[in-house]
């Protein structure tokens, strides 16, 4: 949701997008054929996008977390502080970074233009996830910088830093409109959910889904998402998160 969202803020600011995503051997990785759809979609609507898939997947085998071991179930409930970080993938911002930055300085010296680095992280991160968080990314990318040459030419460009689920889903209403493009088939095509059955259903519960959910009731709409039961009953579930968490 927060990557598609900026692809969709980065476009609608006529910005040449080079798409980079992941398979570090989560659970959920169906969302990388689910942002397949969604670039075959923009293609079809004249938004050619580059996109490499990095194959990182041996992480999985070494590192412990609730999204990447079968051993370990994803915790249910609101984004509460002790439980998710049982989600956390150690290091796993820096290595992703690290990656993005060399890509980037290939792209500068290849079109002989500057490169921003674009991420989608965001406040509700901040809490849960320490390399998602301000300081991460300053000591990160000053690291970089020492550590190549030509770092001049590359820049880092976070514009939901401070932005709740809530923002982002609005701010990419208005880049879709923007791009005369179909919300509801956008959103339709991505996942958010840390354990979705094999067919890609989410039943609603993890804590990302709960965020998501919330947000979409914030904006007033039903999530165009399929869920294992109707979009009356996840919703009341997460609102009842909700509550319990407050």
């Amino acid at each position: 949701m927060d990557s598609t969202s900026l692809m969709l803020h980065l476009l609608a600011r006529d910005c040449h997008v080079f798409g980079i995503s992941f398979d570090y051997g989560q659970k959920h990785r169906l969302e990388l054929s689910r942002l397949q759809t969604n670039l075959k979609y923009l293609s079809q609507n004249g938004f050619e996008i580059g996109w490499e898939l990095i194959d990182v997947s041996a992480i999985g085998k070494i590192f412990r977390s609730a999204l990447l071991n079968e051993d370990w179930d994803v915790p249910l409930g609101h984004y509460e502080l002790e439980q998710m970080k049982q989600t956390v993938v150690p290091n796993r911002n820096a290595i992703f970074s690290a990656i993005a930055y060399g890509y980037a300085l290939s792209i500068s010296q290849r079109e002989s233009q500057q490169v921003d680095i674009c991420l989608g992280v965001h406040s509700g991160d901040h809490a849960i996830y320490p390399d998602c968080r301000p300081e991460f990314y300053d000591a990160i990318y000053k690291a970089f910088a020492v550590g190549n040459w030509n770092s001049e030419q590359i820049g880092i460009y976070l514009p939901y830093l401070e932005y709740d689920k809530y923002d982002i889903l609005k701010d990419a209403q208005e880049s879709i409109a923007k791009l005369d493009l179909e919300f509801e088939t956008i959103f339709k095509n991505t996942l958010t959910s840390y354990q979705p059955t094999a067919d890609g259903l989410s039943h609603g519960m993890t804590g990302s889904d709960v965020e998501r959910i919330l947000a979409f009731h914030q904006l007033g709409i039903p999530d165009p998402l399929d869920y294992q039961r109707p979009w009356e009953e996840v919703l009341e579930t997460a609102l009842q998160f909700q509550r319990d968490h407050q």
